[in-house]
């Protein structure tokens, strides 16, 4: 990222997009409204830095890139669509074999909709929970998604984004009806 300023931020990469494109980063998704050789400018309103940890970001800090998922192209995990849900913190790094074990402290109105072996986007990453109890949840990464996401730097007390699993906040709503 190279700058977060007067709600325009700022990110270096090779990623190509236009004007109007949505672009996840670090799991939100925002809309190009600059796009020059190597960079893209999003808008970012007071409702995004409220909800999100964007707004913690420094310049320099490297983030997660996802352009939209274009009709006909490959699902390759959960349906992410951007829209976080809130914020955890990681609470715990473990090495565990080639890869690591993060826990995340979650607040219950995020971990009512997390289950053992069902999907969540951390910095808008797909991973598989591994666990889950009352304070929190755990996912287990392998030295691909490590090496391939910003989620091999990150460290207790670390806020991040999370994007719960939209197909039960859809269950819930239908059943409480």
């Amino acid at each position: 990222m190279r700058s977060l300023a007067h709600g325009r931020l700022v990110v270096e990469t090779a990623l190509a997009a236009r004007v109007g494109d949505s672009v996840a980063v670090d799991g939100v998704c925002l809309t190009v409204v600059d796009a020059a050789a190597g960079a893209l400018s999003f808008d970012v309103v007071p409702e995004t830095l409220a909800r999100t940890a964007l707004g913690e970001l420094a310049a320099g800090s490297p983030v997660n890139l996802e352009p939209a998922l274009r009709a006909g192209d490959a699902l390759g995990g959960h349906i992410v669509q951007g829209h976080v849900d809130g914020v955890a913190t990681v609470a715990a790094v473990t090495p565990e074999g080639d890869g690591r074990r993060l826990r995340f402290a979650a607040p219950p109105d995020l971990l009512r909709y997390v289950v053992e072996k069902g999907s969540v986007a951390v910095q808008g990453t797909s991973l598989t929970v591994a666990a889950v109890d009352g304070g929190g949840f755990e996912a287990a990464l392998i030295p691909h998604t490590l090496a391939a996401t910003t989620l091999g730097t990150l460290a207790p007390g670390r806020r991040v984004n999370v994007e719960v699993d939209v197909l039960a906040k859809y269950v819930e709503k239908l059943v409480a009806r």
